[in-house]
């Protein structure tokens, strides 16, 4: 079995995916950024890492195998479990082990496991097709220290023009700003007029307009009857993750669990058959991955440790 293929296409839709009894590979999402030096860009991408203490089955892997070879759950969780034994095994022995496109693991000399990612994929799917890219560097100084060198070898100077004094052009320069400054005081003054003129129009209409309103009687002879509209109640989602108590071939005895669930206070309920022709039910449903875990973790714990995590859509 592929099992590092399984990894990697869960990878691309989920922050954290666990291989039971082995450890888990996490996904954190970093911006864009350049390198100073290069004037490389690089996209947003999301950077591996690996945690051997979270080693607690959530269900996810086991199901997705199961889904994609159509065998049961309990198969896929049987072959997830020789896989992993293999993996040890060559582990102890001192091997490096290679996943594709995930990234390298092996034991330093405290026996301590360490992960090398790899970077030949990007599992941020937002960033799909974006690649790196260099772009030259823009010199926006060099310009500036050319012209202060040749402004310092060919120094400008401004010599005023002389020229004869003809007094009668300011004469006439002095009648034309009057005339202009007559015409325009004149053309503001009818200007003026016409806008007052236009203003006393307009109102002698708005108070022969109102008059008329409020003179007028509107009657209706057949009104339209009333419509009552009914609205149907909009269901709050309830979340991907569910946290499985049980499953029934007869569905009196899911009815019975459920009822059980209800009593010790669990947000039970039952959300219908499987593939299989078992009837499930859960007890709660959840939004968030991370509070679904920390639920299961805490049932498994204190309540049932056969319960078990499915990830599906209901809706």
């Amino acid at each position: 079995m592929q099992l590092e293929t399984y990894i990697s296409d869960l990878l691309y839709r989920y922050e954290c995916v666990t291989v039971p009894e082995f450890g888990s590979f996490l996904t954190q999402r970093i911006s864009a950024k350049v390198h100073e030096s290069t004037n490389a860009f690089y996209p947003p991408k999301k950077v591996l890492s690996f945690n051997e203490q979270i080693q607690t089955n959530d269900g996810l892997l086991a199901h997705y195998i199961a889904d994609v070879e159509k065998i049961p759950f309990e198969v896929a969780v049987k072959k997830i479990r020789k896989r992993v034994k293999s993996l040890k095994s060559y582990l102890t022995e001192g091997e490096t082990l290679t996943f594709n496109n995930i990234g390298d693991l092996s034991f330093n000399n405290e026996g301590k496991m360490l992960f090398t990612p790899s970077y030949h994929l990007n599992y941020l799917t937002d960033a799909f097709g974006l690649s790196q890219l260099v772009s030259p560097a823009i010199s926006r100084e060099v310009y500036k220290e050319e012209v202060q060198a040749i402004e310092k070898v060919i120094p400008i100077t401004v010599t005023p023009e002389k020229r004869k004094s003809r007094p009668y052009l300011k004469y006439a320069a002095i009648a034309l700003v009057a005339l202009t400054l007559g015409g325009l005081v004149s053309s503001n003054y009818y200007i003026n007029q016409i806008e007052a003129h236009n203003q006393l129009a307009q109102e002698d209409a708005n108070t022969q307009m109102e008059s008329k309103i409020q003179e007028a009687t509107f009657v209706i002879d057949n009104p339209l009857p009333a419509v009552t509209l009914t609205v149907d109640k909009v269901e709050v989602p309830i979340g991907n993750y569910h946290i499985i108590a049980g499953a029934f071939r007869i569905e009196e005895n899911c009815d019975k669990k459920l009822q059980q669930l209800i009593d010790q206070g669990f947000d039970a309920r039952k959300i219908g058959a499987n593939k299989y022709g078992l009837h499930q039910v859960v007890y709660s449903s959840h939004t968030d991955r991370l509070d679904a875990l920390k639920t299961l973790r805490s049932i498994k714990r204190t309540h049932n440790k056969a319960a078990w995590l499915l990830v599906k859509d209901l809706n």
